[in-house]
């Protein structure tokens, strides 16, 4: 008998330090909803949330939906709260739309954290590793130079929601009209440029429809790729300039012919390691604060109020630089 117990209080123990191990073992969980999935540029990010997860030992996970549909975002999002994670990142398609299932999920304790959404209200953060004016007019003036000063051109953004591409592209149109007057803007902003296809599509009806069309500013990293596409196919290289950030990768032999001219990017590789730095600093309680030092976005200085954090840390894509960024596998 006492054999008996003393074999059965064996096994509650062990039993115990299973489930004991089982919860030490446990890993904060971090799920991260982008744009749409299988694209290079979040291709790239998603290796920078899987790096930085196993560095700071956090199930770190992307979630790329199919199509740039907001609704697919939110149900993205709705399954990570019945999931239990402990934070969610966004880049948000329609930042709007977002907002009731983000609420939601902070009402539940879930930390959030935007990316690409500068007014977003229901989140703990947002990052930015450009700045919406920077951005926008630095791509303002290499068009400029490209154009001569001067001629008609287009504007692409990945949607007519995307908040930050939309303030990139009302830097850049502002900042053309002061300062270029001779510079005429051809038709409203398209929200076309996550999608190579509608890209390459409404880029060769605009220059059907408009014989004296110089150049394309692409805000979204599938514009470049599809402008740059119709003007070869209508051998205008030369004759029409695109410029736009996109993945070195995708868009290398497109620059290397000119059938893209330029643009700038960050690191999307390193908005990915971001994501999970943050949700770390955030899950343990440590406050956010002007002049912390966070990896990945140096010095920060939040604005008192506001839960941005945006730096500049823009990288020229050109002929010189393509094949170095390629090869790190952006």
């Amino acid at each position: 008998m006492f054999a008996r117990f003393m074999r059965a209080a064996a096994l509650a123990l062990a039993m115990a330090g299973i489930a004991t191990g089982a919860v030490a073992a446990e890993k904060p969980k971090l799920g991260v909803v982008v744009k749409i999935g299988g694209i290079p540029w979040f291709n790239a990010m998603e290796v920078g949330i899987k790096q930085r997860g196993e560095e700071l030992g956090m199930e770190a996970f992307m979630i790329g939906p199919t199509s740039a549909d907001p609704a697919l975002q939110v149900r993205a999002i709705e399954d990570l709260i019945a999931q239990g994670v402990d934070a969610i990142g966004v880049v948000p398609n329609d930042a709007e739309v977002l907002e009731p299932v983000l609420a939601k999920a902070r009402a539940q304790g879930i930390k959030v954290i935007t990316h690409e959404s500068p007014d977003q209200k229901n989140v703990d953060w947002n990052f930015e590793l450009a700045s919406a004016n920077g951005f926008g007019e630095a791509h303002a003036d290499l068009l400029a130079e490209k154009m001569g000063g001067k001629g008609e051109y287009a504007v692409f953004v990945g949607s007519l929601t995307v908040p930050l591409h939309n303030a990139w592209a009302d830097a850049a149109i502002a900042h053309l009209k002061a300062k270029y007057p001779d510079m005429t803007l051809v038709s409203e902003r398209h929200g076309v440029a996550e999608s190579a296809d509608d890209s390459r599509k409404t880029a060769l009806d605009l220059i059907s429809a408009n014989p004296d069309l110089k150049g394309f500013l692409a805000f979204g990293s599938q514009g470049p790729i599809g402008a740059g596409r119709a003007i070869a196919e209508r051998r205008k290289v030369g004759e029409i300039f695109v410029l736009g950030p996109f993945s070195p990768g995708q868009g290398q032999k497109l620059i290397k012919s000119d059938a893209i001219s330029g643009g700038f990017m960050w690191n999307p590789m390193e908005a990915g390691r971001v994501f999970v730095t943050m949700a770390d600093l955030l899950i343990k309680g440590e406050e956010i604060k002007p002049g912390m030092q966070i990896e990945g976005l140096g010095t920060i200085s939040p604005q008192a109020g506001s839960t941005n954090i945006i730096v500049d840390q823009l990288v020229t894509i050109n002929k010189d630089t393509v094949d170095e960024l390629a090869a790190m596998g952006l």
